[in-house]
């Protein structure tokens, strides 16, 4: 992240003053961005690449972004608007909050899968991820904890998503490049499996029954129902401990 992402995001840059090509602009250029990650992946998107798509050339773009880098926080500010076009949640009903804010965390990862491959450790907090971020407080004041405990509650919701979204997308990304289904590759390694099971050195494993790694079990509703089941009792602490002061 650069202060010259914030100064784009926030739209306090420098607009291009003279050579750009007439209905070129910064929109424009990071739709353009995104549509060719989400197509190609994210190592396909370049200064180049996007020029090429946008019928222009590459110089025309450095009127408007300094770099990929810029262009990459541009992008991801751009994807995160996705998730306000929701109703906003209700300040009283944190649970629904939780539950919308993991859906369409895991939602926005199916929708744009190259967001696994990026470092958003330290991204440029643009309006619109300061937008989602203000609704998400919005929606979990009423479990009545501190700020740096709501927004780790944020961090575990979105955390607990962003790892369900990656076991399905890379599962799926394995299947399209081998060509072997998900029941061809666990059949696959069934004989050596069933030996193992048989040796008796796994003797908790061997008790499972066969649809334990099923495809079909729902792992991000029953995580997601016993992390809110966590955050309930939580909740619930606080609140006798506020009542018995």
């Amino acid at each position: 992240m650069t202060s010259s992402s914030l100064e784009l995001l926030w739209g306090t840059g420098e607009r291009p003053s003279r050579g750009p090509k007439p209905g070129l602009s910064l929109d424009r250029i990071v739709t353009a961005a995104v549509e060719v990650a989400d197509a190609e992946g994210l190592a396909a998107v370049s200064m180049r690449r996007v020029s090429t798509e946008l019928g222009v050339g590459t110089m025309s773009l450095y009127r408007y972004v300094p770099g990929k880098a810029e262009l990459l926080d541009l992008m991801l500010d751009r994807v995160q608007a996705e998730s306000l076009a929701a109703d906003p949640p209700r300040a009283a009903d944190w649970r629904a909050t939780v539950g919308l804010l993991a859906r369409s965390h895991r939602e926005l990862f199916h929708r744009h899968t190259w967001l696994i491959e990026v470092n958003e450790a330290r991204s440029a907090l643009g309006p619109s991820t300061l937008r989602g971020l203000e609704l998400c407080l919005t929606g979990l004041r009423s479990m009545g904890l501190s700020g740096p405990e709501t927004i780790s509650v944020i961090i575990a919701v979105q955390s607990f998503a962003t790892g369900i979204a990656r076991m399905e997308i890379q599962s799926a990304q394995a299947a399209e490049e081998t060509g072997v289904s998900h029941e061809e590759f666990w059949e696959g390694q069934r004989p050596f499996l069933e030996r193992a099971m048989q040796s008796g050195q796994f003797p908790h494993m061997a008790t499972l029954s066969e649809d334990t790694f099923s495809q079909d079990f729902d792992h991000f509703g029953f995580g997601l129902e016993r992390l809110m089941d966590g955050l309930e009792a939580l909740v619930a602490r606080r609140t006798a401990e506020s009542d018995a002061e």
